[in-house]
């Protein structure tokens, strides 16, 4: 009677132990699951920095360490560097490589999602020339990016930056260089675009940005949406990018904008049109460009400025190509010579002038209710016309 009343506690017993027991081989299996994932990620990681070394971009770490245990990884990157050996049009492959250093960079992928990479940038960022010394300091309050679809091709990616700036050191003096209080950059492959022919879709955004050093106009804090469309890459193997231009030019690729537009105080200026690259490696195109507040950019390109303090050369070639500084000062002393203070008039009035020349080229136009002028915005091997006037200059890309 005894035996009979135990066997059914003792069945009872075993089922009691039975969760723990399976939950503890589940969590077992989990862990090694995480730490084989976590070797993985490592070595993925440096096969990665492996292919990108071949082709220029050489990444390191002073110190790398893989967390996140249970559900994340997470590689955190002490110490970090890029150096770039012949990423730009005059970099020989012999030189010293520009290179750039920065507290951390915290990489993080869910396990279950691996190939979706979320990344964190601590800042400064110091970029060294050549020589060694540290040319620029680049600084920024939050800095993120992410990237989808990893270890393959990247179906898309993003990066976005919070209050970044960057100032040029020269010497212990430190000058502001470029300012904005958000810009964000994203990209992604065009919905059908074969591999073997990627066709990239990207949007720009820049809020309260400032360049200085560049030229007049974009001295002064602007907002920008920029939404391109690039076709004739061959395919997203990583390589050198004046590799890459080079093969984007030779197969008659180019940059569609599809929009753009920028506001900087009253004036708004919105453009459309296709770049493409000249055999020189520059920039080659035309964009169609509408803006209201004309008026407001004429006095940036500093023509009356010139005028007054006597043209330099170099100055009057940037607005005015072909014009000599010993003819614009002859026909000024002419002027005085023959009424006095008409030389002076001219000057005061030579904003009014250049701003009436562009009017009489563009057409009567109206852009978010206000009068406007639509002309082209003309890219000539480089070489940036607005209108008749040469406003700018971009160096080769390959």
């Amino acid at each position: 009677m005894t035996d009979m009343t135990l066997a059914p506690r003792r069945r009872q017993l075993w089922r009691l132990f039975l969760m723990p027991v399976l939950l503890l081989i589940a969590a077992a299996a989990w862990s090694a699951f995480w730490f084989y994932a976590a070797s993985e990620a490592e070595v993925k990681a440096d096969a990665w920095r492996a292919q990108e070394a071949r082709s220029g971009r050489v990444y390191d770490c002073a110190r790398r360490t893989v967390g996140g245990f249970p559900f994340r990884l997470e590689v955190r990157c002490g110490g970090a560097s890029v150096s770039l050996i012949s990423q730009t049009a005059g970099q020989a492959a012999a030189q010293t490589p520009v290179k750039a250093r920065l507290g951390e960079i915290l990489v993080v992928a869910q396990v279950y999602d691996p190939k979706l990479l979320i990344a964190e940038f601590t800042a400064p960022a110091t970029i060294s020339d050549p020589r060694g010394t540290s040319s620029m300091l680049v600084n920024w309050s939050k800095a993120r990016s992410s990237v989808v679809g990893l270890p393959a091709v990247p179906q898309r990616a993003s990066i976005v930056f919070d209050e970044p700036s960057i100032d040029r050191i020269n010497g212990s003096v430190q000058l502001p260089l470029a300012r904005a209080k958000h810009v964000e950059l994203h990209g992604r492959l065009a919905e059908g675009s074969a591999l073997d022919h990627p066709v990239i879709e990207t949007v720009l955004k820049i809020e309260a940005g400032s360049v200085q050093e560049v030229h007049p106009l974009l001295a002064q804090p602007f907002d920008a949406d920029v939404r391109a469309r690039l076709s004739g890459l061959k395919d997203l193997a990583p390589k050198p990018w004046p590799e890459r231009f080079r093969e984007l030019q030779a197969g008659g690729g180019h940059v569609e904008i599809a929009q753009s537009r920028v506001q900087q105080g009253d004036l708004i200026a919105v453009a459309a049109g296709t770049l493409g690259l000249s055999t020189q490696g520059r920039l080659d195109g035309e964009l169609q460009m509408t803006v209201a507040g004309l008026e407001k950019v004429i006095p940036a390109l500093g023509i009356e400025k010139m005028l007054d303090e006597g043209v330099p050369q170099a100055t009057l070639d940037r607005v005015a190509p072909g014009v000599k500084t010993q003819d614009v000062s002859n026909l000024l002393g002419a002027l005085d010579r023959a009424i006095p203070g008409l030389g002076k008039a001219v000057k005061q009035n030579a904003n009014i002038g250049v701003a009436a020349g562009i009017n009489a080229l563009g057409t009567e136009a109206v852009l978010e209710g206000k009068k406007a002028r639509t002309f082209p915005l003309r890219f000539v091997d480089g070489t940036v016309y607005l209108g008749p006037l040469k406003v700018g200059q971009v160096p080769p890309l390959f």
